[in-house]
């Protein structure tokens, strides 16, 4: 099997705590690996409470956990306790988006190392990546606060993984990824991208979930990336066949499709590309 066949085949669906995923949720392939995420506006309960469903449902499932939605050490051990609790092995642990912190958790270091003294039960741990760089932090503070998470990872003998933000800039994406493999990163590397979505929903919901960045750079931009959008929708494939023929070279072992909700599209997109690539 091709490396762009098997990440394609693998690739992990992001859902959001919404009511239009009820007309979509059915459309999530069998056994499928399903991210749900976690915002201040639908609040910490409400990606349990989806996470849980999707468990019910029998796929793979791996919630959010925002650091900054924690209230303390006590609300840690209780995300810990649900992990148990649900049989998951996966998290993908993320800051949030919350103006100010509720507890003492301004950012996921100081997080993980309370979470990582919970009796959570999982076998991997997953921490994001910015190879576009943050909205709101500097390019310093999150390459350090990466690599503070990858020892803490390796001191408690967690594997882990690193999951990107949508970057569209293929240059700057490798580029971010060869400097950080300079540097130590030895956590394997999800690639983030947009499902089948249409093209004014994926920039208005890009700037609304902090992807402004890649997104001015694809409006403005009339070459190669003004042409990954065509009337009919972005093709997710444009990023990925690029990218998966340096899997092995950066370490590349997944694909993180944000759905934005879009599952009954991007599931047969991959139905399709799964085909063409047999």
């Amino acid at each position: 099997m091709s490396t762009q066949r098997s990440l394609i085949a693998d690739a992990r669906y992001e859902v959001i705590p919404m009511k239009n995923l009820e007309s979509q949720i059915e459309f999530i392939p069998t056994g499928a690996s399903v991210s749900v995420t976690c915002s201040p506006a639908k609040g910490q309960q409400a990606t349990l409470d989806l996470a849980a469903r999707i468990v019910d449902l029998g796929h793979v499932t791996v919630p959010h956990l925002s650091a900054r939605l924690a209230e303390d050490a006590t609300a840690v051990k209780r995300l810990g306790a649900f992990c148990r609790d649900h049989g998951l092995t996966e998290v993908f642990l993320v800051a949030g988006d919350a103006p100010e912190p509720v507890g003492p958790y301004d950012g996921v270091v100081s997080f993980l190392r309370d979470f990582l003294d919970t009796d959570h039960g999982l076998s991997r741990i997953g921490v994001t990546a910015y190879p576009d760089g943050h909205a709101l932090i500097e390019q310093s503070v999150v390459h350090e606060a990466l690599h503070a998470k990858q020892a803490l990872l390796e001191e408690a003998g967690i594997p882990g993984f690193a999951s990107t933000q949508m970057c569209f800039d293929l240059t700057t994406w490798k580029d971010w990824a060869v400097a950080e493999r300079a540097a130590g990163l030895k956590l394997p590397l999800h690639i983030g991208v947009p499902g089948v979505i249409d093209r004014t929903k994926l920039f208005t919901m890009g700037m609304r979930l902090g992807i402004g960045n890649s997104m001015r750079f694809v409006k403005k931009n009339g070459g190669v990336l003004g042409r990954l959008f065509k009337p009919g929708g972005y093709d997710p494939n444009k990023l990925i066949t690029p990218l998966s023929k340096q899997a092995q070279e950066l370490n590349i072992e997944g694909l993180h499709l944000f759905t934005f909700n879009n599952v009954q599209a991007t599931a047969q997109w991959q139905q399709k590309m799964l085909a063409k690539l047999s």
